[in-house]
């Protein structure tokens, strides 16, 4: 038979868990068991005033920034919201059903201000990393890296020619942060010392973004995000930012191999990348002064230069570099085969040690 309608009734006193209510097979309780934040407090102390009201939790800012990278809320305003209506994210975040939700004012506040600061996020990026070493996770034999294009939040409209906006008289003091940001990386090699090439345009709210068509389709403005993997089980075990160039790209590789090895002592015994990084300059690097096997394949113009050319400097670096991957069979293998990335051919493989 039909039952009663149902109508809510307001009660005076609940008994209620929120560890009840979120099932054992949700994705937080996986994330949940291997997140260990328990630094970040001491590391931020110094960015914090003895005086004044207490401030929100750096914890549980963090908490709520890796809910919305793992389920994809990129809006902030949204994720507070998300967080406040969820179960299973109060429960991750260490939030009762009482407890307030932090305005979405404050992760910008800390984000450009002791998160920068302090270099937060990279230490909870390093962390995680040197769990992922301690479960096994990260060989440290081969490595391989990559850019992806992230747009930036600047429209065409709001840019102008590079030397009429570099022809007005700028105070540090007095510019917008992202202006004193630009001004703070003109040396970086992933940057402004990237490549002697002006751009087009400049965005005026974020000149440290590069107008770039490398999607083959309209112009934008852009970064790279590259990465440096470890091949075992795919953990990235490096990230950094640059302009969408090659030049940049392949500084930031470099950067990214110096600071992987000065942190965690790794160094690999071969990489592999695509032609972006192929150029004659690189696999020199990589394989005289670092010693680590380059699985690259040269890009087609320096390919054909090396066709064309009886330069014997260029023979000689091309000649070196063959008989460094030729000694790198016996170099702690006893005259093992070069090892073969996964996923990559014999052709590859020749195609990467040059002519």
């Amino acid at each position: 038979m039909m039952g009663p309608k149902q109508e809510a009734q307001a009660r005076l006193f609940y008994e209620f868990s929120l560890e009840g209510y979120v099932p054992q097979d949700h994705l937080l309780r996986s994330i949940d068991r291997f997140v260990d934040l328990s630094s970040i407090r001491e590391l931020l102390s110094d960015f914090y005033s003895n005086t004044g009201r207490p401030s929100v939790d750096p914890e549980l800012l963090i908490r709520m920034l890796l809910v919305g990278y793992c389920f994809g809320i990129r809006s902030e305003r949204r994720l507070c919201e998300e967080v406040y209506l969820n179960l299973a994210y109060r429960w991750f975040c260490r939030l009762d059903l009482t407890d307030r939700i932090p305005d979405h004012s404050t992760f910008s506040k800390n984000r450009h201000g002791r998160f920068r600061e302090s270099d937060l996020l990279r230490h909870v990026f390093e962390t995680t990393v040197a769990r992922c070493m301690e479960e096994g996770l990260v060989g440290g034999q081969g490595f391989a890296v990559d850019a992806s294009l992230i747009s930036a939040d600047v429209q065409k409209q709001n840019s102008s020619n590079p030397e009429d906006w570099a022809a007005r008289e700028i105070d540090p003091n007095d510019a917008p942060r992202a202006v004193r940001e630009y001004l703070d990386t003109l040396e970086d090699e992933a940057f402004g010392a990237a490549t002697t090439a002006k751009p087009k345009f400049t965005a005026h709210a974020d000149p440290a973004s590069q107008w770039t068509a490398a999607r083959k389709g309209p112009a934008f403005f852009a970064y790279s995000t590259n990465y440096l993997i470890d091949t075992d089980h795919s953990i990235i075990v490096d990230v950094d930012a640059s302009r969408p160039n090659k030049t940049a790209e392949v500084g930031a590789m470099r950067k990214m191999i110096d600071r992987t090895e000065d942190r965690f002592g790794l160094k690999p015994d071969w990489i592999a990348a695509d032609t972006a990084y192929g150029s004659e300059d690189n696999l020199v690097w990589l394989a005289l002064k670092r010693q680590i096997l380059p699985f690259i394949p040269s890009s087609t113009r320096v390919s054909a230069q090396m066709e064309r050319s009886h330069d014997p400097t260029s023979s000689g670096t091309m000649r070196t570099i063959t008989i460094s991957v030729q000694a790198a069979k016996k170099c702690g293998t006893l005259g093992a085969p070069i090892p073969t990335p996964p996923g990559m051919h014999q052709a590859g493989k020749r195609a990467s040690i040059g002519r």
